[in-house]
Parts: C-alpha cells; sequence; structure tokens
C-alpha cells in the first residue's frame, strides 16, 4: 500500500507542525469517514497517537499517518496542497474515488 505525498503538501504539514509546542510527537493523519454528500469524506488533522494499524509514511522529515481502514481506500493516493485566489487547502488525488463532489472534500467509490 502506497501513498504519495506531493513537496507543496510537505512544506504545508512543516509549516503547521512548527507552529505547534508539542511538533516532535505530532504527526499528519489522514483519515476517511462515513459521510459528506458524496458518501465518504477526508479528515486531515495533527495527531500525537500511533495506533497498532497504522501506517506512516515520510517525505522531507514530515511524516502522515493513516489507519489500516482509510489506507485500504487511500492506497496509490497523493496528497497535494494547493493555493488558489481566494483559498488554500489539502486536497486528495484518489484514483478509487469514482466521483466527489464540488469541494473536493467528499467522494464516493
Amino acid at each position: 500500500m502506497n501513498i504519495e505525498i506531493s513537496d507543496t503538501a510537505a512544506n504545508r504539514i512543516s509549516q503547521l507542525l512548527e507552529q505547534e509546542d508539542s511538533k516532535e510527537t505530532l504527526r499528519f493523519r489522514i483519515s476517511v469517514f462515513g459521510g459528506g454528500c458524496s458518501g465518504f469524506q477526508y479528515s486531515f488533522t495533527l495527531d500525537n497517537a500511533l495506533n497498532a494499524d497504522d501506517q506512516m509514511f515520510e517525505k522531507n522529515g514530515i511524516y502522515v499517518v493513516i489507519d489500516e481502514v482509510s489506507l485500504g481506500i487511500l492506497n496509490g493516493s497523493q496528497i497535494d496542497f494547493v493555493e488558489e485566489l481566494g483559498s488554500s487547502m489539502f486536497v486528495m488525488k484518489n484514483p478509487n474515488a469514482a466521483s466527489s463532489c464540488g469541494c473536493g472534500n467528499s467522494f464516493s467509490l
């Protein structure tokens, strides 16, 4: 199972971690939950926990953590950070998603 982390996503995650007091133990967690307008939605959080079913992915010294169930849905995906006029956000490019909503945070399989 594999996740690709773009350089822009790794840089943004690094910036977010630098703003935190406990940055040495924080990791960027990606999860998938049921819900949203298309059936599933992505969740991006900073987390100190490392669970038994978590897998870690490293890029430029930052770590992304994904639980086993979410990784099954995200396998082969790329996380990117996009800055556009009026917005900036993490974006998942998920080859397993059949469709997604207009905001990009919700998808179906």
